[in-house]
């Protein structure tokens, strides 16, 4: 698979996690357990599916940009690196499987936007 494939992949997937996080808030902030159905909690969930979504628009427009497509991985994979962060920071008040799945999630974006990056520089 190409780094412009691979971006448009995690960008597109980026889109969909905003769009549900922005429609249906309550239901996809599930993953932090039963506060992710409260009213505050869907303020938080939406106003992250709003940076979901616009990050997954720009990774999807500067895909095939050679002078800012590596710059916008970076600052994704760097995105994506403190979510993980503060997954694992508040992992011991976070349902198991919600910390498992964005570690995994994360994890691969990371590596994914990473890899890319470098191929997109060459």
């Amino acid at each position: 698979m190409s780094a412009v494939n691979v971006v448009r992949a995690l960008a597109v997937g980026r889109v969909a996690i905003g769009a549900a996080l922005v429609v249906a808030p309550r239901l996809a902030a599930g993953w932090v357990g039963p506060d992710g159905e409260r009213d505050s909690a869907a303020v938080l969930a939406r106003a992250l599916g709003v940076r979901d979504l616009a990050m997954g628009l720009i990774a999807l427009h500067t895909a095939t940009h050679p002078q800012v497509g590596p710059r916008w991985q970076r600052t994704l994979a760097g995105c994506d690196a403190v979510d993980l962060a503060a997954t694992l920071l508040a992992r011991r008040s976070l349902p198991a499987q919600g910390v498992a799945g964005v570690a995994a999630i994360a994890g691969t974006a990371i590596a994914g936007e990473l890899w890319a990056a470098s191929k997109l520089d060459a």
